[in-house]
């Protein structure tokens, strides 16, 4: 994202006392502190405008750092009890290694009694919050529903229709090879994103992607297999641009029209037309993944670490419940910052029945909510991050060097297990 925050300290303010001698200065009190990311950190400004005018005792802070700055800064504070937040936003792929931690505090606790609220968000969304022995860590705020984007104009060039890209996985690669041949365009800027997709969506219920249900890595089963198989065939196809999503080159080449789709939540459509690619509105359209693979891409949960400062935790369980339940602000976010609710209420509102004008006039918001309400829980697991970045360089290994993929699938599932193990 755009906004390049500093870290800050906390300061202390004054509180000023009324009294019959005249004016008491009272002990300095820090302020009440969210620790977010761009644009969380802008949605949570928002609402503690609201907040302070009807708690203008209470002073207030967002302290903001680069996505991966702050969950580092976060992984620090909670493990040396330094310079804690009194309310943490975490992305969903970070959630594991925070959520099965001792850091964050039981909401299903009966001083906070979250459990009351799950069945007010998407199954799969408060159900990913949840730690080992089933409690409740953080409440979600917003979702990123997958999706496929196309553009319509190049597939009628290329002689293409939707379900020749939705059919299977296969069917888009084969779609791929047309699209290319017929208009010069990639079928996706890197194949790291269909080899994800592959892996997310085979991911048994209940399960984790890389970790079964006790733990174990999974990087031998079928779906890793297919997944580096499928990425093989594209790259060897040259259907890939070999360009990152929100570098440069990749905008441009959204731009020129050179990715003919694209793998990502709801989210990218305002992305896409605010400020990667306007003068592309009206040529894309979106439909639900191949396979009617369900799955979220991103998402935001708002969490107590449990060594906060004891007489703030009740104030910041006020606070994350206004961020996360209030069906007003959960739409004002979807509509200035494309933050899909996980709130269900929120979900239920004539916007969502609205015409989107860059996907031309498509009623995407319809195939969001479906697709928000069929994705399955997958379970994240500490190692999450560490076994994806396992993967990608094992999938590097296969592409770049040729590598046999049951050898790098196997030297990945060894170095996950002895990590696993020490």
């Amino acid at each position: 994202m755009s906004d390049t925050y500093s870290l800050h300290r906390r300061h202390l303010l004054a509180a000023a006392l009324g009294g019959a001698a005249g004016l008491v200065h009272a002990k300095e009190q820090p302020p009440l502190t969210v620790a977010a990311f761009p644009l969380v950190d802008v949605i949570a400004k928002d609402v503690l405008k609201g907040w302070s005018q009807r708690h203008p005792e209470i002073r207030t802070e967002v302290i903001s750092r680069q996505y991966d700055d702050h969950h580092t800064a976060m992984t620090t504070a909670l493990s040396t009890s330094g310079h804690l937040p009194d309310v943490i936003a975490l992305e969903t792929s970070y959630l594991g290694r925070f959520s099965l931690g001792t850091g964050l505090d039981d909401l299903s606790a009966p001083a906070f009694g979250a459990e009351r609220f799950k069945d007010r968000f998407v199954p799969f969304a408060i159900e990913t919050a949840r730690n080992r022995q089933g409690a409740i860590v953080a409440l979600p705020t917003d979702i990123g529903p997958g999706s496929l984007f196309y553009r319509v104009d190049l597939l009628a060039q290329a002689g293409l229709k939707e379900t020749d890209l939705t059919q299977s996985w296969e069917a888009y690669v084969d779609a791929g090879m047309q699209l290319k041949a017929k208009t010069g365009a990639y079928l996706i800027g890197d194949v790291r994103l269909l080899k994800d997709i592959i892996v997310r969506g085979g991911t048994p219920p209940g399960e984790g992607q890389f970790f079964d249900n006790q733990g174990r890595a999974q990087i031998t089963s079928p779906r890793f297999v297919r997944a580096f198989e499928l990425a093989r065939t594209v790259r060897r196809q040259k259907l890939d641009a070999r360009v990152e999503v929100w570098f440069n080159d990749w905008a441009e080449m959204l731009k020129r029209g050179r990715l003919a789709t694209e793998l990502s939540g709801g989210w990218m459509a305002g992305q896409m037309a605010n400020w990667v690619a306007p003068q592309t509105a009206g040529k894309w359209r979106i439909a639900q993944l191949p396979e009617n693979t369900y799955c979220s891409y991103g998402g935001t949960y708002y969490a107590i670490p449990r060594r906060s400062a004891p007489e703030r935790k009740q104030l910041a369980w006020q606070l994350i419940q206004e961020l996360t339940l209030d069906r007003q602000r959960q739409l004002e976010a979807f509509k200035s910052q494309d933050a899909f609710p996980a709130l269900l209420d929120a979900q239920q509102d004539p916007f969502f029945d609205q015409p989107v004008p860059f996907l031309g006039g498509q009623h995407a918001r319809l195939l969001w909510r479906d697709a928000a309400r069929r994705i399955p829980v997958v379970k994240m697991h500490k190692q999450h991050k560490f076994a994806d970045e396992v993967i990608n360089a094992e999938l590097d290994n296969v592409l770049e060097y040729g590598k046999p993929i049951p050898k790098a699938l196997e030297d990945a599932q060894a170095l996950l297990v002895h990590r696993a193990n020490r």
